[in-house]
């Protein structure tokens, strides 16, 4: 697989694909004024849940009742229930956090469109269905660092992608529990940036991309101080006298790549360790060897959220090397980022207090993604010929927008408007397989009316690349009609599509 991001700036393809908004500001020789920049709103959260099953609601979690809309949502979850029922019950169907996120923010014009999952750690990425088709370029992959590294207990997930052009990476880490372990903590998270890799040659690793995301539960305590004074610091609100001693600001002053990566303050109270269904700090006595009580856990803020921004390179040494070109693919990436700007602002770094099913509370961080788009218009464009009702075939008509790389796996899906995921479609059909009429500019794909649901409603068609990974166009939405046929001779459960059937139990 091939990254759209790995065309050659140089060749003609990526002069087209990249830089015709460009032209469109040369008038008579002379350059407009500068492009505007586009605003995204991203809300991550990350939660250690305990093996909890998912809150009734999520509207809180979400900011789902904010006038501000998030234009994308990450959310990175530990810990979420491993048992050997709940495994076999989530390899067939989506487990209950990834169902109660999807069925809360598709009524709202939201999918997922990306997710992974290593035994208790799970990261999904969702999008306003309006940015679907810029989302390109999508991988995903998983390190273990448990038991001798081979168990998953412990480690971190990635996705990466591209939005509008600008690659972003989303890291979810399980790090080391208990205070001693601040050292190894450290080691995993540096293991897991050497050894993860995706198939892209301008962004192989997670540090390659031009902006990152690093949360989880990273497990790094307060030291030093005693129990009864970290407890007075936060019911007195003065986090500020225990941020010197919080592990991961230590930490930072020693290892250079924690130092690349920015937080927020820290002006919320720690997040762990609280009792079940409760406000309260740790109360529990426990029994270590031989009876002896043992301490209660010390608060924490184990749960985090970082950002690294790819610097950029105005050393002396970056000029000379761009002056003797000596490295063009570095001085390519600093033109890239100079004519394509990306800033980022953090409007909300917290925790919410409102959910107790875990020892963990959430913690929620808000930002603000200013940047140049680099494209502004679908890979495809595609829509339904003629009316569509099960009692007729029906023909998908679509045209290449921008040159991208076809495959024989690349199917196109009909949906119901309000779909949760790629994977929630009605039917599909495959591009090469179906295709009955083509010319340079359109291209006819056939679906048989025996895939198309009796009972009609408004559906979308999207177009998936397996070479991307993503859907890279989407229809407007149109009207399925109700089959004449089926009304006339009655709506019969053994006539109706697994689609009709799941909307008869809905209704």
């Amino acid at each position: 697989m091939t990254c759209l991001d790995d065309l050659d700036p140089e060749n003609e393809l990526h002069d087209k694909v990249v830089k015709t908004l460009d032209n469109a500001f040369v008038v008579c020789g002379t350059r407009a004024s500068k492009p505007k920049k586009d605003k995204f709103r991203l809300h991550i959260v990350t939660w250690n849940v305990a093996t909890a099953e998912p809150p009734d609601d999520v509207s809180s979690l979400l900011h789902l009742n904010s006038p501000k809309g998030a234009d994308l949502y990450v959310i990175g979850l530990q810990e979420v229930n491993t048992g050997p029922l709940r495994i076999v019950f989530d390899s067939v169907f989506d487990d209950p956090w990834s169902h109660c996120l999807m069925t809360s923010l598709a009524p709202r014009q939201y999918i997922k469109v990306a997710s992974i999952r290593m035994q208790g750690l799970l990261l999904l990425v969702f999008s306003k269905l309006k940015h679907v088709p810029f989302i390109r370029d999508i991988r995903a992959t998983y390190t273990r660092t448990g038991i001798f590294r081979y168990w998953g207990n412990k480690g971190g997930l990635s996705v990466r992608m591209s939005f509008y052009g600008h690659t972003l990476c989303f890291l979810n880490c399980h790090l080391a529990a208990h205070m001693q372990y601040a050292l190894e903590r450290v080691d995993e998270f540096e293991y897991i940036m050497d050894t993860q890799t995706f198939d892209c040659k301008k962004t192989p690793k997670v540090i390659d991309h031009r902006l990152v995301f690093w949360f989880g539960d990273l497990n790094f305590r307060i030291q030093d101080h005693g129990i009864h004074f970290v407890r007075s610091c936060i019911s007195s609100q003065n986090y500020n006298l225990l941020w010197s001693k919080d592990q991961l600001n230590v930490m930072k002053d020693k290892e250079e790549l924690l130092q690349q990566f920015e937080e927020g303050p820290l002006e919320f109270q720690p997040t762990y360790k609280f009792d079940l269904n409760s406000d309260t700090y740790d109360s529990r006595v426990y029994k270590s060897w031989f009876g002896f009580n043992s301490k209660k856990r010390k608060p924490a803020w184990t749960d985090r959220i970082l950002w690294r921004l790819r610097p950029k390179d105005a050393s002396q040494d970056a000029q000379e090397e761009k002056r003797v070109d000596a490295d063009i693919g570095k001085v390519k990436q600093m033109e890239e980022d100079e004519e394509y700007p990306l800033k980022i602002r953090q409007d909300l770094y917290t925790s919410n207090m409102e959910y107790s099913i875990s020892d963990h509370k959430p913690v929620i961080g808000v930002f603000t993604l200013e940047l140049r788009k680099m494209y502004e218009t679908p890979l495809v464009q595609l829509q339904p010929e003629g009316d569509w009702s099960a009692d007729i075939d029906a023909m998908v008509v679509y045209s290449p927008l921008q040159p991208f790389k076809a495959s024989t796996w690349d199917w196109i899906g009909l949906y119901k408007v309000g779909f949760t995921s790629v994977l929630d479609y009605i039917t599909y059909t495959w591009v090469k397989d179906d295709e009955v009429a083509f010319n340079e500019e359109l291209i006819q794909v056939y679906i048989g009316k025996e895939e198309i649901p009796v009972r009609g409603g408004d559906c979308v068609l999207c177009y998936f690349s397996s070479h991307l990974n993503c859907i890279i166009g989407m229809s407007e939405p149109f009207k399925v009609h109700g089959s004449k046929v089926a009304i006339e001779e009655g709506l019969m459960p053994e006539k109706l599509s697994e689609f009709d059937r799941a909307e008869q139990v809905r209704n």
